[in-house]
């Protein structure tokens, strides 16, 4: 994608104001009539990740006023008995229904504690956040289920579905290359040997893209962005680079056509499964005699 065509997007992403109490004014909906060339899974990922990165920055910020959003609900709860308390403070202070589904768990177990119940780990919190018929409150158990329904970008539901497109790639991509018959080990066999980061795909004899070396194959069910694509490089791909030589990064959702100028000849990146492929034939390969 070419850097111009990015840039509007975002321009569009940072100029909307939605609502979570209202499903239908939905920013990937306003993409799509704005720029109906650029298929909709592609529109989507380029929404998701820059929401997901001013969740997190948004998250630090109010973490540290938990006491007074949980405060806030309480007023308005008490004040009415209409659903949507939460969702109404997500959209107010711009925070994910999901955050702040669970930072008013989190308090709101704290109290109990302080009342002499026993205090609820993480790993319970994330339990009641999955099935919230476990919260004893029944009023605070609807607002987190309408938080964890409403929200389409964080939460249980989409964990699940995005793991699940994961998956679906990754698929994808190891049909191909059975399809291809090229021998290949992939990451759950490449684990059992003592491997701890791994790509999707090891090839036992390397291929050759556009006359590139691949030596691995890596799968993103994404669109690959700059701030992504670096920190890929950083946590991944420089770590496959150093074990088993350069490799293809395939981002199913398009990419930001520059990025290769950070990859140094480590890797090369396409949006699908290439199609110019140079099948090396290790018979042709003549053993050297050292003396």
């Amino acid at each position: 994608m070419k850097t111009e065509v990015y840039n509007e997007i975002m321009k569009v992403i940072h100029s909307y104001t939605g609502s979570n109490v209202d499903p239908r004014r939905n920013c990937t909906t306003l993409l799509q009539e704005r720029f109906p060339d650029i298929p909709h899974y592609t529109l989507s990922s380029i929404y998701s990740l820059d929401y997901q990165r001013r969740m997190k920055r948004n998250h630090q910020r109010h973490a540290r006023a938990a006491k007074d959003l949980y405060r806030r609900y309480n007023e308005i709860i008490q004040t009415t008995n209409k659903p949507g308390a939460l969702l109404q403070i997500s959209d107010q202070i711009d925070l994910s229904p999901s955050l702040l589904a669970r930072m008013i768990l989190d308090q709101h177990y704290e109290r109990q504690a302080e009342d002499g119940d026993p205090a609820a780990t993480k790993s319970a919190i994330t339990k009641l956040m999955k099935d919230t018929t476990l919260i004893k409150d029944s009023r605070l158990a609807y607002e987190i289920y309408l938080c964890i329904l409403h929200d389409d970008q964080y939460g249980p539901i989409t964990d699940t579905i995005k793991h699940s497109l994961g998956q679906e790639y990754e698929l994808r991509l190891l049909r191909k290359i059975q399809e291809l018959n090229l021998p290949f080990r992939d990451e759950e066999l490449m684990r059992k040997h003592g491997y701890d980061k791994t790509p999707d795909v090891k090839l036992e004899v390397p291929i050759a893209v556009d006359g590139f070396i691949v030596n691995w194959i890596e799968s993103k069910a994404l669109f690959g962005d700059e701030e992504g694509h670096k920190t890929y490089m950083k946590e991944q791909y420089l770590s496959y680079w150093n074990r088993f030589g350069p490799g293809l990064v395939i981002y199913w959702f398009g990419y930001l056509d520059y990025l290769e100028q950070f990859s140094d000849k480590k890797l090369i990146i396409r949006e699908d499964f290439p199609s110019d492929i140079t099948f090396m034939d290790p018979k042709s390969i003549k053993p050297t005699l050292i003396t």
